[in-house]
């Protein structure tokens, strides 16, 4: 029987962590949720380990294979647009890598199901700062970020680029996901001023972030300056009425 919550995982060379990852999301306690891994090409095996799960969980595992590199914000909206074709009516992000506590889910799903939000965000700067292992200097890059980006979009919003969240059906029915043009770490700026602007009720839940013990970091310089230029291209469509 079909979930009424998915969880969309991108992933690339990730065949250590998903294969811890899938057996935790599916034994959560007192819910079941549904999983779609959207793999890009991955040549370490990832999407062989993913078909080995769909055979031993049926119908709850799903996933979707790419040609290559395709990047992240396309890898989501794809899954995005898999989970609407279907009756879910909660869809999560989250990464691979454990940077996201798979226990936490249950926690998010919560707070929409619940109707205390459309839209529940995993927050590593909601109460403080609540990450582990990461260096001072990324640490400071990260935290300005997140400030220059709530300054620059007026979004009531601690943690912009958090990709940890919950999102109700209704939140990605209105948006045109045509219209979504960044594809990294920015991507996850777009979604939530998306939101805020359409004037959905966005909730930050505090959670713990710890860097990845297995894998290979994504980020780049390249996502880093895309983030900078995106949320004032965000704030100017915004003001011209084009976002």
């Amino acid at each position: 029987m079909q979930s009424d919550t998915l969880i969309i995982i991108p992933t690339y060379n990730e065949s250590r962590n998903i294969s811890k990852m899938i057996p935790i999301l599916m034994q959560l306690e007192n819910m079941q949720v549904d999983v779609l891994v959207v793999d890009d090409g991955s040549p370490d095996g990832t999407a062989d380990i993913v078909r080995a799960y769909q055979k031993e969980y049926e119908g709850r595992v799903h996933l979707i294979t790419r040609a290559g590199k395709l990047g992240l914000g396309t890898a989501y909206v794809e899954g995005f647009r898999y989970a609407l074709a279907r009756s879910y009516t909660f869809i999560c992000e989250m990464d691979a890598d454990f940077s996201h506590d798979p226990y936490d889910v249950p926690r998010l799903v919560k707070v929409v199901r619940a109707g205390e939000a459309d839209l529940a965000i995993g927050s590593r700067y909601y109460n403080g700062i609540s990450i582990i292992n990461w260096p001072l200097s990324r640490l400071i890059l990260s935290y300005s970020a997140n400030v220059y980006a709530r300054i620059i979009t007026g979004m009531d919003v601690f943690d912009t680029t958090a990709g940890f969240k919950c999102f109700h059906r209704r939140v990605l029915e209105s948006i045109d996901l045509n219209r979504i043009k960044s594809n990294g770490y920015s991507f996850q700026i777009e979604l939530h001023f998306r939101a805020f602007k359409k004037g959905f009720r966005i909730k930050e839940v505090s959670v713990i972030f710890r860097e990845r013990t297995e894998g290979v970091s994504k980020i780049s310089k390249a996502i880093v300056i895309e983030a900078i230029w995106m949320v004032w291209a965000l704030k100017l469509r915004s003001i011209l009425g084009r976002l």
